[in-house]
C-alpha cells in the first residue's frame, strides 16, 4: 500500500461552487492544494485515502468559491470615501474631488489608500482587482508586498498630473512598469487611457499599436453618461465606441468600463470585436449615470464582468454587494425576472473578470491546475436559513461579513475574519491621520 501524498492544504466544505463547469454545485467536497495550485477537487470522504496535509480546514457550513475579481476601481480613492456625497457629478468633481487630488495625491497617499482598499477587498472576498490611478508603480508594489493579484492600468491622459506631464510621458512610464512586472504572478500591467474625452487621437492610436505588440490589455471609461456620448457626436461626428473602432482600439484586449448608453450599433461593434464590458452598477446608480443593458449584452455573447469603481463614488469595494445589485438591476432593466440568474451573477464576478484580464487559464474558477485563489462564505447563520440553493443564497441572502477565509496562491490571507498579512492597527492610524488633514482642507475649500 503506497503512502499518502503530502500536500500543503486541504479545505473541506459543505458546498464547492467551481464556476467551471457552469451551474455546478458540489456537496461535501474538498479542495486539495499543493504549492500555489489546486491539484484536485474530490468528495470529502475520499480525501484521507489519498492525501495528508500540513494544514486542514473543516468548514461544515461554508461554500467555497473562486476568489472574486473586482475588474475596475481606483484603489487609493478609499481615502476620499464619503468626502462629498449626494452631489451632482460636476460639483462633486470640480469643488471636492479634483481639488483634493491636486492637494493630497502623492506616493504616500497612494500607498496607504491602496493598502486600505486591499484590506477591505480581502475582507469582502476579492482576491484579484484592477486599479486605475496615479502612481501605479506604488500601487503595484503594495500589491506585490501583500501578495494579492492586481491588474494595474497605468493612466494615459492629455493633461499633466502629479505623476506625468503629457500622454507621451504617461505611456513611457507605463511601459517601464510593464517591463518591470512582465514575469510577475501578482501584477499584470495594462494601458489605462482614462476616457475618450480626456485622450486625443494620437495617444489612443499609440495605445492600440502598443497593446497589440505587447499583448497587453487596455481599460477605458466609455459611454458612462448620455452627455459623454452626445459630446462625442458633436465634436467627432460619431459615438465614442465608433471613434475607438476607427482608431483601431476594438479588440479582445479592450475592457470598456460602464457602458450605460448602448444602442444596437454599439452592441454589434462590441460583439463582433470580442470587446469586454465591465459593469459598475452601484457607482452608476449613485452618480445617476444610467443603466447598462447587461442581459442584452450577455445574450449577444459579450463578456460582462463586474467592478466596484472607486470608494468615492460607491462607497465600498464589496463585490458581494455588487453581485446582488447587478442581478437585481438586470431584471428590472430587461423586464425579465429570469435575467442574470445567480450562477450568471457569480460568473460575472469570477471567470468573466478573469477573461477580461486575459487570466482565465490561471484564475476565475476552481479547477485542477489553476492558482488556489479561494474564498469561504459561511452560510450557517440563523438569518441565512434554510439553504435550498447555495449559489442563490450567495447572491441574494449573504453579505461580506460572512466571508471567513481567503487564500491567494494557496497562502492564507484571512482566517476566521482576521487578516494575516496586513498590520491593520498601524494602517488605521495612518488612515485617521489622512482623514483629519483631508477634512480640514475640504472645509477650507467650502469656506
Amino acid at each position: 500500500m503506497s503512502a499518502n501524498q503530502s500536500v500543503n492544504t486541504i479545505i473541506h466544505a459543505r458546498w464547492v461552487i467551481p464556476v467551471v463547469p457552469k451551474n455546478c454545485v458540489l456537496e461535501n467536497h474538498s479542495v486539495v492544494i499543493s504549492g500555489q495550485q489546486i491539484i484536485e477537487i474530490l468528495p470529502s470522504d475520499e480525501v484521507t485515502a489519498k492525501y495528508t496535509a500540513k494544514e486542514e480546514y473543516s468548514l461544515e457550513n461554508h461554500a467555497l468559491l473562486p476568489g472574486l475579481i473586482n475588474a475596475h476601481g481606483h484603489s487609493a480613492m478609499t481615502l476620499f470615501r464619503g468626502l462629498a456625497d449626494d452631489l451632482p457629478l460636476m460639483e462633486w468633481l470640480n469643488d471636492h474631488i479634483w481639488p483634493a487630488e491636486d492637494k493630497w495625491v502623492d506616493e504616500a497617499f497612494v500607498a496607504d489608500g491602496t493598502l486600505l482598499a486591499i484590506a477591505e477587498m480581502i475582507r469582502s472576498g476579492t482576491t484579484c482587482y484592477s486599479d486605475m490611478y496615479f502612481f501605479p508603480n506604488i500601487s503595484a508594489k503594495v500589491a506585490v508586498d501583500h501578495k494579492i493579484r492586481t491588474q494595474i492600468c497605468f493612466p494615459v491622459i492629455d493633461f499633466p498630473t502629479a505623476w506625468a506631464n503629457n500622454a507621451e510621458e504617461y505611456i513611457h512610464k507605463g511601459l517601464e512598469l510593464f517591463d518591470q512586472y512582465k514575469n510577475c504572478d501578482y501584477v499584470s500591467v495594462a494601458f489605462g487611457p482614462h476616457a475618450p474625452y480626456t485622450v486625443s487621437d494620437e495617444p489612443l492610436k499609440q495605445v492600440a499599436m502598443l497593446s497589440e505588440q505587447l499583448n497587453a490589455q487596455v481599460q477605458i471609461h466609455l459611454h458612462e453618461t448620455e452627455f459623454e456620448v452626445q459630446e462625442s457626436i458633436d465634436k467627432f461626428g460619431v459615438r465614442p465606441l465608433q471613434r475607438l473602432a476607427d482608431l483601431g482600439l476594438l479588440s479582445p484586449a479592450l475592457q470598456c468600463v460602464h457602458m450605460t448608453q448602448i444602442n444596437d450599433q454599439d452592441l454589434e461593434l462590441l460583439a463582433r470585436n470580442g470587446v469586454h464590458v465591465i459593469h459598475c452598477p452601484e457607482s452608476n446608480l449613485k452618480l445617476a449615470s444610467g443603466f447598462s443593458p447587461v442581459d442584452k449584452m450577455l445574450k449577444a455573447g459579450i463578456n460582462v464582468s463586474l467592478g466596484t469603481d472607486g470608494a468615492a463614488s460607491n462607497n465600498d469595494l464589496d463585490m458581494l454587494g455588487e453581485i446582488k445589485t447587478a442581478a437585481l438591476i438586470a431584471k428590472a432593466v430587461s423586464g425579465n425576472a429570469s435575467a442574470v440568474n445567480a450562477h450568471e451573477a457569480i460568473e460575472m464576478a469570477t471567470i468573466n473578470g478573469a477573461k477580461a484580464m486575459g487570466l482565465e487559464e490561471k484564475i476565475g474558477s476552481l479547477e485542477k491546475g489553476k492558482w488556489a485563489d479561494i474564498i469561504a462564505i459561511d452560510l450557517g447563520f440563523l438569518d441565512c436559513q434554510p439553504v435550498y440553493d447555495a449559489p442563490s443564497h450567495i447572491v441574494y441572502a449573504t453579505n461580506s461579513h460572512q466571508v471567513t477565509h481567503s487564500w491567494i496562491g494557496g497562502s492564507i490571507h484571512m482566517k476566521d475574519r482576521q487578516l494575516t498579512m496586513i498590520d491593520t492597527l498601524h494602517l488605521s492610524e495612518r488612515v485617521h491621520n489622512w482623514a483629519e488633514k483631508i477634512k480640514a482642507s475640504d472645509s477650507e475649500n467650502k469656506g
